[in-house]
């Protein structure tokens, strides 16, 4: 079947290439930004294309060549390579191959290392044949010529959105790189194209906006990697002048190898940093005995290895990734089934101005007395008197109209709205149901409710009575005591993990959603002194972060937290 699947989405992939000689190139918006050649040398330099080494038997891939902003450099690398081993130039007419949609691209990329290769000493005739080799108008994604097994793919792939490139164009991308989801952007298929033609050993090493890290449309990519693939380095450029242009690309190095992983390098690079810092952070990467190292102008840590999975990978200082990592390697998560832990969000009902009031006039046994986040707003959790009119039953079904005539009569009332919603034309005799049912066994529970959105992590304790609303995620655990987890929770331990990974809002708020919270690592209960226990409890209680911080420091057996 597997065989079958694979010759169908071949055959698609050949008939939407057959279409597309139609469209010219130039009608797709091509996100050109060009690369400082300083920057060009630091990611050489990190992937190990070096003049040192036999560039002739090797072959190096650039996939978007533009003006030929890494192409000058390699052909200088080359160069000199070729002198070091004797050898002719012509014996590196295979060492690259690079690829561009437009031809003007092609044709000034191939005047300009004919340019350097003349300035190096070569002779004009080998020099503009070596160029001529080198260079192929063409889409890489679709090219059927590309070459497997490659030792380098390196460049810039470029900034494009997948839904601005023409629709049959999307399609083919689509078909040649299942790792483009949703709304992917197009340097998504650079990754995988590239990563996919690397031989054994073998590495991609491209500067490009680093959101796939953590987005959605990223998943497939990370998962591609982290099964496969080695990450690393990676350098966030955030706030460097790496591009000719200005631009806010979120820029990002990463070198990714055909290996298992191996430990990993992370740098965060700050405003001002250059040419003289870049050689140094070679340097300093290049040392085995490397840790953390930071100044003024990067900061750089060693981890043991690099993040597992599809889920989003963290961003944040190099140290406190670190920091993260080493807490990932010796806790387990806080969602846990080994202590009946659980993370959650409360009730989406679709119709909030029918489902939650403080005064219908229905069966009392009805109204539910719901949490909202207003409630949470204290520290302490203060019941605002909102009730959820609850179509369900405690065997979770819904409950019959017929039975219950003050709630029908009350539904009946807001029937068009409520037939309006998604949720009831998927199932229009259920038209009367929330979106979600109502887990009746969750009400008498204690447990720490978190609004969703805030710029520091705020658990608040309901001791049970109440079910909360869509707003709000809740734990319950059957070993915790909450006081005690709601200490941990409280500190500056657990922002930490939240500031990683979760999607960061206007003027620094966080989302505190359900799958940031479960990546919260997290001590065994019983693993904790009962005097810690105890000034856990109180932290919370007083809602005291920065005592809660000690404490947490303490048992989680961190020195110093960066906050």
């Amino acid at each position: 079947m597997k065989a079958v699947a694979a010759e169908m989405r071949q055959l698609m992939l050949g008939e939407t290439l057959s279409s597309l000689t139609a469209i010219p190139a130039e009608s797709v918006e091509h996100g050109e930004v060009f690369t400082r050649r300083w920057v060009v040398d630091l990611i050489l330099d990190l992937a190990g294309y070096t003049a040192d080494r036999d560039l002739a038997e090797l072959v190096a891939i650039e996939p978007a060549c533009g003006g030929g902003a890494f192409l000058a450099a390699m052909a200088a690398r080359v160069s000199a390579s070729c002198r070091k081993h004797d050898r002719p130039l012509l014996d590196a007419k295979r060492a690259i191959r690079a690829f561009d949609l437009l031809a003007p691209n092609v044709t000034a990329s191939r005047r300009l290392v004919r340019e350097v290769l003349v300035d190096e000493g070569w002779s004009l005739p080998e020099a503009r044949e070596v160029a001529t080799a080198w260079l192929r108008q063409g889409d890489y994604l679709l090219d059927p010529h590309v070459q497997e097994d490659v030792d380098f793919v390196v460049g810039n792939p470029p900034y494009v959105r997948l839904e601005d490139v023409p629709a049959d164009r999307m399609l083919a991308y689509r078909a040649a790189c299942p790792t483009m989801t949703g709304r992917s952007d197009l340097y998504v298929g650079f990754y995988e194209r590239g990563l996919r033609s690397l031989g054994p050993g073998g590495v991609l090493a491209f500067i490009c906006a680093d959101r796939w890290m953590r987005n959605q449309y990223g998943r497939q990519l990370r998962e591609l990697i982290t099964a496969a693939y080695s990450v690393d380095v990676t350098v966030t450029m955030h706030d460097v002048d790496a591009f000719e242009e200005q631009v806010s690309a979120y820029p990002a190095v990463t070198v990714v190898r055909r290996a298992r992983q191996g430990d990993a390098v992370v740098v965060d690079t700050r405003r001002g940093f250059g040419p003289q810092d870049a050689l140094e952070l070679v340097e300093s990467i290049s040392a085995t005995e490397l840790a953390t190292q930071a100044n003024d102008r990067y900061e750089v840590a060693r981890l043991p290895h690099w993040f597992a999975g599809g889920d989003s990978w963290p961003a944040g200082s190099p140290s406190r990734l670190a920091m993260i990592e080493a807490l990932n390697e010796r806790f387990p998560p806080l969602e846990d089934a080994t202590t009946g832990t659980r993370v959650g969000i409360g009730v989406a009902t679709g119709a909030d101005s029918v489902f939650i009031t403080t005064d219908a006039d229905v069966e009392p046994r009805r109204l539910l007395p719901l949490s909202m986040v207003k409630d949470t707003t204290s520290g302490s959790h203060s019941w605002s008197g909102h009730y959820l009119v609850n179509p369900w039953d405690t065997d979770g079904q819904l409950v019959d109209l017929t039975a219950l005539p003050r709630l029908r009569a009350y539904y009946q009332r807001h029937a068009a709205a409520l037939r309006r919603r998604h949720v009831a034309g998927k199932r229009p005799a259920h038209w009367y149901r929330t979106i979600d049912k109502v887990d009746h066994s969750l009400i008498e529970r204690p447990k720490l409710l978190f609004p969703d959105m805030k710029t520091t992590i705020h658990p608040v304790l309901d001791e049970g009575g109440f079910y909360p609303h869509h707003n709000l995620y809740y734990i319950v655990s059957d070993t915790w005591d909450l006081g005690v987890l709601g200490g941990l929770l409280l500190s500056g331990v657990a922002q930490a993990f939240v500031e990683a990974y979760a999607v960061k809002m206007r003027g620094g708020t966080l989302r505190f959603q359900a799958q940031y919270l479960r990546r919260i690592r997290v001590p065994r209960p019983e693993a904790i002194s009962a005097a810690d226990r105890a000034a856990l409890a109180a932290a919370f209680d007083q809602r005291d972060t920065r005592a809660a911080t000690e404490v947490a420091l303490r048992v989680y057996g961190i020195e110093a937290l960066e906050m």
